[in-house]
């Protein structure tokens, strides 16, 4: 986010003396430009300019040696006696060089530094220290700690740095930055030209725009350095570089100090000076938006050639990082060693190390060129290589504004660091006029709700700097060089309503249109998670990235099909490069979180994809950037998208009834899991058959249960997790879980009306049954033996209500055996069932489940 010093901006626009960083925040907020932060030194008090006349230093027991400084401040040095102005203060600093005669920074007692580091008088060293004199770091101006400010070293003269002048704002720690924060599309405000031009729509203040070039700039001049341009075709149609401008400066002092003004805006900009070559080409893409590169001429061979990269190629960037080429990338190379052998650069990312500037270096060659746009943040991406150059080309920078660029760099370095400009120039220039928009001024009131007219719209169109040909309508509206996003006629509207006034348009809440409220599907899904909301789950949702340890933890087989994932290319985590097969897998980490957090009764479910690979899953095909891939493409990556089911699961851990002075609680058990699965089951209209399963981890082999639809096909599982997941994800003892595939449970569920039963007036009887059958006979297949009992007792249809209240096991029924009692509710429709109409049903049921299941009654 660019960072906009007020002193800088006023080069370009005419600003207020009174303006400061909240008003200019506020004008720029009306033209979409937000506030970020405002950014202060942090240096406040007494901060003057001092000479130093004395320096003695003085070596300490503990091995340094200090130096006792008599230091003239002006008209702040201390006052005599009689309380005139002293010739000097006395200082104590451990720095050690500058000496007599320097010109330094020095705090006097009352100020505050960064820090905040108050500053005063104090005994220190066998002396009284009446103020500090600064370094770089204390100042918050870099990271020089040892080094003292000497300001003739900074470019200042004595002219500007007599004792005693405020320091503040020689050093511009007095002025304010406004950080904001640009929106992708608005790339030219990545400089103060940019924002200086907003600023200009915003209030109407003069505005003069320093990247127009001038007839000089102009002129033809003869062919300079060899440079080609190798990829006419690029990676998406569009070529990679369509501008490379180049000139070579000789004799420049390329290493040696900026000029401070220079680094002060650097630094109040967010970058840090480091010699004059490298500074000039930061400060110019700063202030025009232009990235730009400087070579050491010395080290180059002609041509320069703009070319894609080879397979293999690597090479190492300015950052000391050796990074292997893609083919897509575009380099700047030389032909060191042959033909194009030697990069010298990723274009518009970064430079290579092996041309950087150095100490030694005098001869310069500069670069200012157009790269596109697509290609630059691929490269960026690719490489992970984020850079002040990246962030402009990637947004889009003026492909007119190369040739400014680098006739302004070359002035300053000339006037900065000596040396002359070859008269020769290398301009290879293939850009091309913006396309035209068919824009129907129309079309701006209609989206925007206000009711602009024609002539207010083509005068904001060129007030930003549009070309409008209104002769017929649709006009045709040719964007500046500098907006690469007006593309199209909404484009132009956004600028409209934004110039306008985001204020004008009325705040109109739109009527509620007609229609049918949620699809079947919505409904089903909500009302799911509604009712396990009212059992008492809390909703929670995960990442469904997850890793094969993960996997392992749920205790999968080498060949269980949930292993076949798929595995994403770049993942956010690379320890969690796949894609969920199973949403317990995610679900139980939640859970686990909690556990470790303190909440050991937990009841957490979630309602999320899966995402299930088929055998002989296609690959999508790699798209080009840019444009609308073809139909068939677009039909091929659709095919290639694996299979995506909404699962609904949930975990229950610990306490399921809370203990108090009622009794102990209740642990959350299998049958609490099955209970629920029914419950969703039971709100989306569909009956479960419950049966034992034991090979389906991670569940305990022994209190699983597989849950069937009426057509035969498993829709999920519920039960005690096993002991050994159970332990590897530090959960409670005796933790139950379900999933259930919710997609194939809604196919289950009919489209008809449930039909209301009609309440019966006539009172219930109640029969108690307790059968004895095999320990191996599950609860479910007895369960529906009592049900069809009933059906076929002579009373009818006639239960309302079964359920399994007692299990018992011991000596009284014999080894080998379990004791299940039932709870039956009878209610007849239109009669009160008698005795021997109970005693009937009863019966029937025992015969029933003695022929399906060798059921017993027992005694």
């Amino acid at each position: 986010m660019p960072r906009i010093p007020l002193t800088w901006l006023g080069d370009h626009v005419e600003l207020p003396a009174d303006l400061t960083a909240e008003t200019l925040a506020a004008d720029l907020v009306r033209v979409g430009l937000e506030e970020e932060a405002i950014h202060t030194s942090g240096v406040t008090g007494p901060l003057v300019v001092g000479q130093v006349l004395e320096l003695t230093p003085e070596p300490q027991k503990n091995g340094k040696t200090i130096n006792w400084c008599r230091v003239d401040v002006g008209a702040h040095n201390d006052l005599d006696e009689a309380g005139e102005p002293t010739v000097a203060r006395g200082i104590v600093c451990g720095a050690h060089n500058f000496g007599v005669g320097d010109r330094v920074v020095v705090a006097l007692p009352g100020a505050v530094l960064p820090g905040p580091f108050p500053i005063a008088a104090r005994k220190t060293y066998g002396h009284v220290s009446d103020g500090m004199i600064c370094s770089a770091r204390e100042l918050g101006l870099g990271e020089d700690h040892d080094g003292i400010i000497v300001l003739s070293r900074l470019g200042h003269g004595d002219d500007v740095t007599a004792p005693g002048t405020d320091a503040l704002r020689l050093l511009g720690l007095a002025d304010e930055v406004l950080e904001i924060n640009v929106t992708p599309d608005r790339g030219y405000c990545f400089s103060m030209r940019g924002v200086a031009r907003e600023y200009a729509h915003s209030t109407g203040a003069r505005f003069t725009d320093l990247g127009l070039p001038s007839d000089d700039v102009l002129r033809e001049r003869p062919a300079g350095f060899g440079v080609e341009i190798d990829d006419d075709a690029g990676i998406h149609d569009v070529p990679g570089c369509d501008r490379f401008v180049a000139q070579v400066v000789r004799g420049v002092a390329a290493s040696a100090p900026s000029p401070a003004w220079l680094q002060r805006r650097l630094t109040q900009a967010g970058m840090r000076p480091i010699g004059l070559a490298v500074d000039v080409t930061n400060y110019v893409m700063l202030d025009l938006g232009q990235p730009m590169h400087a070579y050491d001429l010395a080290t180059l061979t002609a041509p320069v050639v703009v070319r894609r990269a080879r397979a293999g190629e690597r090479t190492t960037t300015l950052d000391g990082v050796e990074r292997t080429l893609d083919p897509q990338d575009l380099l700047v190379t030389d032909s060191t060693g042959g033909r194009a052998a030697r990069v010298l650069g990723i274009a518009g990312v970064m430079g290579g190390a092996d041309s950087e500037v150095s100490d030694g270096t005098t001869d310069l060659l500069l670069e200012a060129a157009h790269f596109d746009a697509v290609s630059v943040a691929r490269s960026s991406r690719r490489h992970r290589l984020t850079s002040e150059a990246s962030k402009r080309f990637e947004r889009g920078v003026d492909p007119r504004l190369a040739r400014v660029a680098v006739a302004r760099a070359a002035a300053l370095l000339v006037e900065h660091g000596g040396g002359t400009v070859d008269d020769a120039l290398t301009d290879v220039d293939r850009t091309g006029a913006p396309a035209p928009v068919a824009f129907d001024p129309a079309q701006a009131g209609r989206l925007v709700g206000v009711p602009y007219t024609d002539d207010e719209v083509r005068a904001t169109l060129e007030e930003i700097g549009c070309t409008v040909d209104a002769s017929a309508v649709p006009w045709r509206v040719t964007a500046p060089t500098w907006r690469p996003d007006l593309v199209a006629g909404v484009d132009l509207v956004e600028e409209v309503a934004r110039l306008r006034g985001y204020d004008a348009i009325p705040s109109v809440v739109p009527p509620a249109p007609v229609g049918r409220g949620l699809t079947r599907g919505q409904r089903q899904r909500r009302a799911v998670a509604d009712a396990l909301a009212a059992a008492g789950m809390v909703e929670v949702l995960s990442y469904p990235f997850v890793s094969a340890a993960q996997l392992d933890a749920l205790g999968l087989a080498a060949d269980d099909e949930r292993r076949h994932a798929v595995r994403l290319v770049n993942p956010l985590a690379d320890g969690q490069p796949l894609m969920r097969t199973d949403l317990l897998v995610t679900l139980l980490e939640t859970a686990r979180r909690n556990v470790a957090r303190g909440t050991t009764d937990l009841g957490v479910f979630e309602l999320g994809l899966v995402t299930l690979p088929g055998a002989d899953g296609g690959v999508a095909p790699r798209l080009p950037g840019g444009v609308r891939p073809a139909d068939d493409v677009l039909a091929t990556v659709e095919a290639a998208v694996p299979h995506q089911p909404l699962h609904v699961a949930g975990v229950l851990t610990g306490l399921v009834e809370p203990s108090g002075h009622w009794g102990p609680g209740r642990r959350a058990d299998h049958a609490d899991a099955i209970a629920l699965v029914q419950r969703v089951a039971q709100r989306v209209g569909v009956e479960l058959a419950v049966a034992a399963d034991g090979e389906r981890a991670p569940f305990h082999p022994g209190r699983c249960a597989r849950l069937t639809a009426p057509t035969g096909a498993v829709v999920g599982h519920a039960g005690e997790l096993h002991p050994q997941v159970v332990a590897a994800l530090d959960l409670p003892a005796r933790a139950v879980a379900f999933e259930v595939d919710l997609t194939a449970l809604l196919a289950e569920s009919s489209d008809a009306p449930v039909e209301a039963a009609p309440v019966s007036t006539f009172p219930v009887a109640k029969e108690d049954v307790a059968l004895v059958v095999a320990s191996d006979v599950p609860a479910a297949d007895v369960l529906a033996a009592v049900r069809a009992g009933v059906e076929q007792s002579p009373a009818g249809d006639v239960l309302e209500d079964v359920r399994l209240f007692d299990v018992y096991t011991g000596d009284q029924i014999g080894e080998g055996r379990t004791s299940l009692a039932f709870a039956l509710r009878l209610r007849a429709p239109d009669r009160t069932l008698t005795a021997a109409e109970t005693a009937a049903v009863r019966d029937a049921v025992v015969a029933e489940a003695h022929a399906r299941v060798g059921a017993e009654l027992r005694a």
